[in-house]
């Protein structure tokens, strides 16, 4: 038998050959990592049960996008605004008030309606049935119960409709069934919440309400997408979700067939208001811009 013994060069570059193949074959098997989605939401303190309406959702969409899906759920608007304006969330859906902000000044991207066409929400005023007070204008210097920064129902809305009135008091509560009870225990004279809370919590309550007033329409919320998401991962998000199973879009809370609101006019509402965010700290709240005058 012959043996062959190679130069030391040639041995060097035999090794250096059979390393990189080596390499080679387990990059293919290393290399994929799956990419990450956050998906954001309000859940009103509601922790668990709120979150287990998006357990299958969130499985599934994993398991098509082939990423890590994570749930993040913000207990109040405030606190989805931050979340927002940081882009820390990929998919969010938003409550009318944080879409109007998402897709006007963050440029989120809206995928679904969270509605059919035929539901509408409105914000309502509420007082207790045994208050005199008939109309908005009443209201001049009476404490307000307000939902958190970034609610359109709670928030926007109802800070619209008050404008050019000077009020003794406004008091921010961070549920919409705490907004009845500090109604209830006249801690304020009157409270904003959506004409939808209104029927859920109003149950809890012996005390007769009356409706003060009632809003224009706000459109429904939307599902949006982080616009730091590649365009095709986009549309295999999109795609995902509208071939997801009915029982799985129904418990997210998302209509694939329903056309998506034109947010537009609203987001001018919401941008008219958000100036006289620094004045609903103070007392009295004068809601009125210098130089403005009293009318919208």
């Amino acid at each position: 038998m012959k043996i062959i013994i190679l130069p030391r060069f040639f041995l060097s570059v035999a090794l250096v050959l059979i390393a990189l193949a080596t390499t080679g074959c387990n990059s293919k098997q290393t290399n994929h990592i799956p990419n990450k989605l956050t998906i954001g939401l309000v859940s009103y303190g509601e922790g668990k049960v709120s979150l287990e309406k998006y357990e299958r959702f969130k499985n599934y969409i994993g398991l098509k996008t082939q990423s890590i899906v994570e749930l993040e759920p913000a207990y109040n608007e405030l606190q989805a605004i931050a979340q927002i304006q940081r882009q820390r969330w990929d998919i969010v859906f938003a409550t009318p008030g944080l879409a109007a902000i998402a897709i006007g000044k963050e440029l989120y991207i809206p995928l679904f309606s969270m509605e059919g066409a035929g539901s509408r929400q409105h914000s309502l005023l509420i007082v207790r049935d045994d208050k005199p007070l008939q109309k908005i204008s009443d209201l001049a210097n009476k404490t307000i119960a307000l939902g958190e920064t970034g609610s359109a129902a709670g928030y926007y809305v109802p800070l619209y409709d008050l404008y050019g009135l000077t009020l003794a008091r406004i008091r921010q509560a961070p549920t919409p069934e705490m907004v009845l009870e500090w109604v209830d225990k006249n801690i304020v004279d009157a409270g904003a919440i959506s004409d939808q809370d209104f029927e859920i919590y109003r149950r809890n309550f012996t005390t007769k309400f009356r409706i003060l007033h009632t809003s224009r329409w706000i459109p429904p919320g939307v599902v949006l997408l982080a616009p730091t998401i590649e365009r095709n991962q986009q549309q295999q998000i999109q795609k995902a979700m509208n071939d997801a199973p009915a029982d799985i879009a129904a418990d997210a809370g998302y209509v694939p067939t329903a056309k998506i609101p034109n947010y537009q006019e609203f987001i001018k509402i919401v941008e008219k208001v958000r100036p006289l965010e620094a004045r609903v700290k103070q007392r009295p709240a004068t809601l009125l811009l210098e130089g403005s005058p009293q009318q919208k």
